[in-house]
């Protein structure tokens, strides 16, 4: 990477944190087919890393290039854009249904 450019920039999905300090991102951007003028769906995979491991299956995440680490390794999360709600996360709200034939009070 020379030192006037950029570093590329992506975001994509969490697709797999089973590794250590590196998780696999899923990038899909829209691709617009010449001769028909029809967008299609590419994605991606690579791999990122992750020092401290806080990131999770799911997490929006930006990425952003780097020097290799390793063979595969040649990104970097940046920042956590957005975290889905689990279901251990979610309030849920029960209400008591009253038996056939009785009315609410």
């Amino acid at each position: 990477m020379e030192k006037n450019k950029r570093p590329k920039i992506f975001r994509g999905k969490v697709a797999s944190d089973r590794m250590t300090k590196t998780r696999v991102i899923l990038i899909e951007r829209y691709k617009k087919v010449p001769k028909y003028g029809k967008y299609v769906k590419i994605s991606k995979k690579v791999k990122a890393h992750d020092e401290e491991g806080k990131y999770r299956e799911g997490d929006r995440v930006e990425i952003q290039e780097i020097s290799p680490m390793s063979r595969d390794k040649r990104w970097k999360i940046i920042r956590l854009i957005e975290r889905p709600l689990v279901a251990d996360e979610v309030l849920t709200v029960t209400a008591e249904v009253p038996a056939r034939g009785e009315e609410k009070a």
